[in-house]
């Protein structure tokens, strides 16, 4: 009788042990004030004449950026402005820092922006942004 009680709760004692809390997206929570950028709903290639010199060229610069971003992972540094895809240097107007990565989603925190940058101000602050948003973001630093 004493070994089924023993045994009975080493089985129970076990099962306490299981971690239901459910897990949690960086910047997802109630409280948490993340911004997303979503993907545009066309890709900027689309504008171009099909068959054309240019549309094949901005179609060869969205492989090699969705190539990109999807290498991104934490804690890589990225320039969000002057040189997306490129390593920080002189020219970048911001510095940031990958977070985390999620599905499709890539957490980056800014670090410093010059005066003259669209992220000045918001320094220190994390936006999440669909791959296909930095897509967009590599596309348009490119000229396209």
């Amino acid at each position: 009788m004493s070994r089924l009680l023993v045994l009975s709760s080493l089985v129970l004692s076990t099962s306490c042990l299981t971690d239901t809390r459910a897990s949690r997206d960086r910047g997802t929570g109630l409280f948490d004030n993340v911004p997303l950028y979503k993907a545009p709903e066309v890709s900027r290639c689309e504008k171009f004449k099909k068959g054309g010199g240019a549309r094949a060229a901005c179609e060869e610069a969205r492989y090699l950026a969705e190539a990109y971003v999807r290498g991104l992972s934490s804690p890589d540094d990225v320039c969000l402005e002057g040189g997306f895809g490129e390593r920080p240097g002189r020219g970048c107007l911001a510095r940031a820092s990958v977070s985390d990565a999620g599905p499709g989603k890539v957490l980056i925190e800014v670090r410093t922006a010059q005066p003259s940058s669209r992220w000045f101000g918001k320094e220190a602050n994390q936006f999440w942004f669909e791959e296909g948003a930095l897509v967009d973001l590599y596309l348009a630093e490119h000229g396209y």
